[in-house]
């Protein structure tokens, strides 16, 4: 029996449970939940691994309950009370999860006990490629509303105010998770829109929702392009990028205005593609809403470093051009997916370290300490990115199987490498530069392939070029140069920003 190991025992310590993402070197993903219960002897763990969503209709099972009875352990679905046995998998329903045995093995060599499991079937050299803890207290605990009786201070600068509107809407509330998707969409200011995200993805995981809505006949309609506080200055993206940025709080107030828009990126995915597509498994809304908790834990993080170094958010200049990438990418999940999660993400990835790197050779621990929290969850975004780019591809070859029925599969076969290639060919203007992570784009399933000599090859419009010879022509960019105590903006952002903007290396 092939075996895969998850970890030291001592990694899983901190925390009760875990996601477990699992891919194999056929590029198939296996989505599980561990389980590891209160137990008396440390020598003597009970740990369980078994799928992560319920067989019943999909429903995620990070947040179910864990009940004992005479002679086993049970795994209760959050949505309608179906229970799994965690050793065998079977319910009183009659239906069946799979389970995976899993042994606890002392390591000579490492000198510690090692946790490994039974290997899924259906695929060779499975590896862990995510394990994160489920009960991280931003992900765990919802929201409570708002006081209504607090007054906002007016004497203050407008971005420095906090909502005081409901995280529930009193009147019509959502009731299926597209409706919250469009709520939240639809709400301007980043502090509520942070706090519906949280409520609504806790009452997902917990059954308090218990209908994804994506397959109705008329589902409710994301925005062309989630609205903004008014005291939000928006400009062009040309302008916050020419000259030196040396300042930290001008690279944290950049990072928070992307991660805002990436909050609305994993909702607008959801809620956008979910009725194009309405074969799209729960396990797709379960990666996307984790996606979407993680961007807004992002987000309050900058924005309370961003406090603490006496800069608000919202009191400088941002720009919507990452949104570029959205409205270009609106009509086809495929090409969603290439240019967000496996482009502007994956770059990401290549950019982080040096930008972690300078603030901590300026000496800002805390300011390091949120951008690595930052990086390693954008590691699994774009694993996340890429298991459902795959995921589509395995669907149009099954299509194409369909319609050619009698010819060979390879002739049908969809190679994600040369599909991806082909979307970011069409979906994207020059370009795609090094030097990349390679370590990290390897753990999230971007292969060499993907990424090396990949240019697109969409045309600029006449304005366009205009600003993007402006910025490469610019003598501030020409003569930039970086110290060691430098913390540079021009190149985190020219490597996040949307497509009107050039890479540059």
């Amino acid at each position: 029996m092939a075996q895969i190991l998850i970890s030291p025992l001592q990694g899983i310590l901190s925390h009760f449970r875990f996601i477990l993402t699992l891919r194999s070197e056929e590029g198939k993903y296996h989505g599980l939940i561990l389980f590891r219960l209160s137990t008396d002897s440390p020598s003597n763990p009970q740990i369980y691994v078994m799928e992560a969503t319920c067989p019943h209709l999909g429903a995620e099972m990070s947040h179910a309950d864990i009940e004992e009875y005479e002679d086993s352990v049970v795994a209760v679905c959050p949505w309608h009370r179906y229970d799994f046995d965690l050793k065998t998998g079977k319910s009183e329903t009659g239906l069946r999860t799979c389970t995976y045995a899993v042994e606890v093995k002392f390591d000579p060599d490492s000198h510690q006990d090692q946790i490994w499991m039974e290997a899924p079937e259906g695929g060779k050299n499975w590896r862990i490629v995510e394990l994160r803890p489920v009960s991280e207290e931003f992900a765990d605990q919802p929201p409570s509303p708002p006081n209504p009786s607090t007054k906002s201070d007016t004497t203050v600068a407008p971005y420095a105010q906090e909502t005081t509107g409901p995280v529930v809407p009193d009147i019509d509330p959502p009731k299926t998770l597209m409706e919250w998707a469009v709520l939240i969409l639809n709400t301007p200011n980043p502090t509520l829109k942070v706090e519906r995200t949280r409520y609504a993805v806790h009452a997902y995981r917990t059954g308090a929702i218990l209908s994804i809505g994506h397959k109705v006949t008329s589902p409710p309609i994301p925005p062309a392009q989630p609205p903004r506080e008014t005291y939000m200055n928006i400009v062009d993206p040309g302008k916050i990028q020419s000259g030196k940025r040396k300042n930290r709080a001008v690279m944290l107030h950049a990072l928070a205005n992307i991660e805002q828009w990436a909050i609305d990126l994993a909702w607008d995915i959801m809620v956008r593609f979910g009725p194009m597509h309405k074969d799209l498994p729960p396990a797709f809304f379960s990666d996307f809403a984790k996606m979407a908790l993680d961007e807004s834990k992002h987000f309050s993080l900058l924005h309370a470093r961003l406090a603490s170094l006496a800069t608000p958010y919202g009191s400088l200049p941002v720009h919507a051009s990452l949104w570029d990438s959205a409205t270009l990418t609106s009509k086809s999940l495929l090409s969603r997916l290439a240019i967000i999660h496996l482009v502007h993400e994956a770059r990401g990835l290549d950019v982080n370290p040096k930008t972690i790197e300078k603030f901590r050779k300026a000496g800002d621990k805390e300011s390091v300490d949120v951008l690595e929290i930052i990086h390693a969850d954008e590691v699994t975004h774009v694993t996340a990115g890429h298991r459902w780019f795959v995921w589509m591809c395995e669907q149009q070859q099954r299509k194409k199987n369909s319609k050619e029925a009698g010819m060979e599969q390879a002739s049908a076969y969809v190679d994600p490498i040369q599909a991806f290639r082909e979307e970011v060919r069409r979906c994207w203007r020059g370009d795609i530069k090094g030097p990349f992570n390679v370590e990290d784009r390897e753990k999230a399933g971007l292969s060499p392939e993907f990424y090396e000599d990949l240019r697109g090859e969409m045309p600029y419009q006449d304005e366009e070029v205009k600003k993007v010879e402006i910025v490469k022509s610019s003598p501030a960019k020409q003569e930039l140069k970086e110290s060691d105590e430098d913390i540079t903006i021009d190149r985190v952002q020219t490597a996040l920003a949307a497509v009107s903007v050039a890479y540059e290396s």
